[in-house]
Formats: structure tokens, sequence, C-alpha cells
């Protein structure tokens, strides 16, 4: 702990990355010990294996990590380098470029650059590594570095765009036989869990299920505001206009990432892509974890074509020809009738 500035030791992120993969932290001492009082400041370059950029879920220390060093905006740029370049290891690697000096025009913005087609090959392998970095190439990944424009080959994001809220979305618990008009203690309803009948899973998976009502939790005093997307839900009880809470069922707990430039934010992305397909969810405020991730294969996949129906016709003609009569000579003609 004696490496780490007091900044650092504050966040405690350090201490939950799994004990298996240790690059980060590496990465995270190496930022400690960036010069903060100089014109120049520090510029940091590592390679590291894919594991870097998204393990680790919202909240956990590889993606604390991520959402430390992006949010004080030292991420320059990430280099993806050929598959094979190192001995006797086939994975993908990649250089990350981190400065705590970034020039005015990169400010805000991470810069992703695809190398993994820049390579000369060796004349013999070295165990896996079958490649290696010629002058050309070292200078191409330069020359796409510090022109910072958007190519096939380089992508330009701001910040933002590699983060994302984790929500959990809930389902009301819905049980038959119940009185929906009254509301249960935690006690009862561990009980009614226990012997209460559930409806069938599509019948839970409609909101409006009228012989498995939900299960209230809470009847809130008057002067309470409806709000449907927070668990507070609008209802009539003995006749009277209230705001009741429903216990959560948890066989449909469901979770959603909502990237953090979604326009309008959680609640634009719940009614869009939650409500028309399940009314009665509402999400959880306080689980509400902010991530970072950084998906290469998101950002330049490039799908294959597909085949015409003319050239699938063609090749089905073609086998049908190339098997045409084998039957008859596995199994002979003639054969006797059994």
């Amino acid at each position: 702990m004696g490496a780490f500035s007091p900044e650092l030791r504050k966040n405690h992120f350090y201490a939950l990355i799994s004990t298996s993969d240790g690059q980060l932290l590496f990465l995270v001492n190496m930022l400690s010990k960036m010069k903060h009082g100089t014109r120049v400041g520090s510029r940091i370059a590592e390679v590291h294996n894919g594991s870097s950029l998204f393990t680790g879920d919202a909240g956990q220390g590889e993606s604390n990590i991520r959402r430390w060093i992006i949010e004080n905006d030292w991420l320059e740029a990430i280099v993806a380098l050929p598959l094979n370049m190192f001995y006797n290891t086939g994975i993908a690697t990649y250089v990350w470029v981190l400065t705590n000096r970034k020039p005015e025009h990169r400010k805000g913005k991470v810069q992703l650059i695809d190398a993994t087609q820049w390579f000369k090959p060796l004349r013999k392998n070295l165990g896996k590594k079958n490649c290696e970095l010629a002058d050309q190439d070292i200078q191409r990944i330069c020359d796409a570095f510090l022109a910072f424009e958007e190519t096939e080959q380089s992508k330009i994001f701001p910040n933002a765009a590699l983060g994302y809220w984790k929500v959990t979305v809930e389902r009301p618990l819905r049980l038959k036989g119940i009185d929906p008009e009254r509301a249960y203690t935690a006690k009862e309803i561990k009980a009614l869990k226990e012997s209460a009948e559930r409806p069938p899973a599509e019948a839970s998976a409609k909101a409006g299920a009228d012989d498995a009502p939900a299960v209230i939790s809470k009847i809130h005093k008057k002067g309470m505001a409806a709000d449907p997307l927070r668990g507070l839900f609008a209802a009539t009880i003995r006749g009277k206009g209230v705001v009741v809470e429903c216990e959560p069922d948890p066989d449909l707990r469901d979770t959603e990432q909502v990237p953090l430039l979604e326009e309008g934010g959680i609640e634009a992305f719940l009614r869009r892509e939650v409500l028309p397909h399940a009314a009665d969810a509402w999400y959880v405020p306080d689980s509400v974890k902010t991530g970072y991730e950084i998906s290469f294969t998101r950002y330049f996949y490039k799908p294959q074509p597909l085949r015409t129906l003319d050239e699938i016709r063609a090749d089905i003609l073609a086998l049908e020809r190339e098997t045409e009569g084998l039957l008859e000579e596995i199994i002979g003609t003639g054969g006797t009738d059994r």
C-alpha cells in the first residue's frame, strides 16, 4: 500500500481485483508515479492482454480502475496489436497509452487503433509467434496516432461513450388467492412464497394477470406521488386512491446496461426497451452502478456479406450432382427385400 498515493488508497478499488490478473494493478501503480507538477507531465505505454478492456462488472475493481482512468481523462489511445506477436501465446494484445497532459484537441476523447493487420510474417515461427512489427508498420501506427483522425483503422470516441449504467429491473411478485388490497409483512410474504400458487411463467410475463395479483409490501401515506418507473404504483384500496410498493419477484429480476450517452438517460431507455415488454417493471435507483468497458469487436467488427440466393442454389445443385448415384453404390441395386 505504501507505493500508492493517498488518493488511490482512499478509493480502495485496487483490493478488489482478481488475484489471477494483476496487470491493471500494475498500471495503477505506474499512474500513481506520474509527474503532475511539470509542464510536460508523464506519458505511459503498457502492453496488456484483452482482459483489461472488459473484465469486471460495473462497480467491481477492474471496471472502477477503467472508470478512474477515463474520468480523469488520462486514457489517450489503445492500439490493438496483431495476433501471435509474442512467443508461445496467441492471445490478443493491446498497447495502452496514457498521459496526464493531453493536447487540447484530444481532451475528453479516446482513440482506438486497429493495427491487427499491420505486420510482417516471420520466415520461421518461434513457438506461436509468427509475425512482427516491421519499421513501416510501427511508422503506420505512429502516423495514425498523431493524425488523430477517423479512418477504417482509427476510431475516436468521447470518454462517456465507453461507459454505461448497470440498472437492476424488478417485476412484482404475483401469487394466486391473495388479498390485493392489503400490505403483507416480510414474514407473511415468506410464508406465502412457500404456500401460495404462482401463475405460469407465461402469465407472469404479462403485466395484468387477473387471477394472480401483485403482492403489496407497503402502502404509502397520503401525499406520496406515484412514480411507476421507481416502483411507486397508483392503486385503489377500499375505494381510496393510494400509492403502493410491490414485493419484487427474484425470479423475474433482470439487469440492463444503459449507455451513459443515452438520450433521456435511464428512464428513456427503460420506456423504449423494457416497458413495451413488461409494463409493470421498475428500476431501483440505489442499484445503479457506473461501469466502463472497451470493446474493439463492437467498433471494428466487419460482418461478412451474405451470399446471394443464386450462389446458394448453385452450391446445392452442385452437391446434388456430386452425390447422385452415391446411395445406389453404397447399398447396391436390385437388393433383396426384407
